[in-house]
């Protein structure tokens, strides 16, 4: 048998919902705002790179 008799059981955790519940949705709000970072800065670092390129052929050609 599992640890929990029903889901209802389950997601009272033994009277400890409150805690491991806000444990877990915290932990998936740090781990989406780190995903989230991590795709804004590679998207500014690359806008920034192509206006780079752009300027220095630019200025290449001139």
């Amino acid at each position: 048998m599992g640890y929990f008799a029903n889901f209802s059981d389950f997601i009272n955790m033994g009277g400890h919902a409150l805690y491991v519940w806000l444990s877990y949705g915290i932990t998936l709000v740090i781990f989406g705002y780190n995903l989230l970072a991590i795709w804004l800065k590679k998207r500014a670092f690359f806008t920034f790179a192509k206006r780079q390129l752009k300027r220095e052929q630019r200025n290449y050609d001139a």
